[in-house]
């Protein structure tokens, strides 16, 4: 993928108006819907589940990226490849056998992808990075939108492409958690491929010129 991917975070779309959400990001420059599945166990929030990304799935044209933070998610990749999940994303602290998960995930036909919470250091992905198809760096706490931006995130990105670079890996690089247009350019630079924006795209006054704007930036 040359170009850099915009993923908006359904999580704060208004849930009222999930349909008319999905149409947007649809018809938007965006490249992909990013969906936060939490359980409450692994994060303490709990979002929405298999009936809503179902819906989601019903009305999506992109694709669906899919972040699971949850405890066990081995017992649920097949389930999200039969709703039509893209990339599925697990966090490497909630799996205690990261390399068989995910052969799990591309042996559904998924793309797989490990994300790191932010005080998981990118060498524990020294080993696996070959079979890893994304990596979706958290640069908030995980578990709930609208938090501010951890500012180490970018030494942690070129700390991942740098790893990426010498293990030659085709891992795309994530950014998910206070993405805005103030930081968008920097992430890029840093080696981010995908941005994933929920609060500053959908609280905005124009969503679909924000996605427009934050494309631009990072193109």
């Amino acid at each position: 993928m040359s170009t850099k991917i915009v993923a908006p975070s359904l999580l704060a779309a208004d849930f009222g108006n999930l349909q008319r959400d999905v149409e947007m990001v649809n018809q938007s420059d965006a490249d992909w819907h990013h969906i936060d599945v939490m359980d409450g166990v692994f994060v303490p929030n709990i979002s929405y589940g298999m009936p809503v990304v179902k819906a989601i799935a019903q009305h999506a044209t992109k694709p669906l990226d899919v972040h699971l933070m949850i405890v066990d998610p081995d017992r649920y990749i097949k389930t999200f490849a039969n709703l039509g999940a893209s990339i599925l994303s697990v966090h490497y602290e909630a799996c205690t056998h990261l390399h068989r998960t995910l052969q799990a995930i591309k042996a559904e036909g998924m793309k797989a992808g490990v994300a790191l919470n932010p005080h998981t250091s990118v060498r524990l992905l020294e080993d696996t990075i070959q079979d890893i198809d994304l990596i979706c760096m958290m640069s908030v706490n995980p578990g709930f939108g609208g938090q501010s931006f951890i500012e180490n995130t970018y030494q942690k990105v070129s700390d991942l492409k740098n790893l990426i670079e010498k293990k030659n890996s085709k891992a795309l690089i994530e950014i998910d958690g206070g993405v805005n247009a103030t930081n968008a350019k920097k992430l890029v630079d840093a080696g981010a491929d995908v941005l994933v924006a929920g609060s500053f795209v959908f609280k905005s006054e124009n969503p679909t010129a924000t996605i427009k704007n934050l494309k631009e930036q990072i193109a």
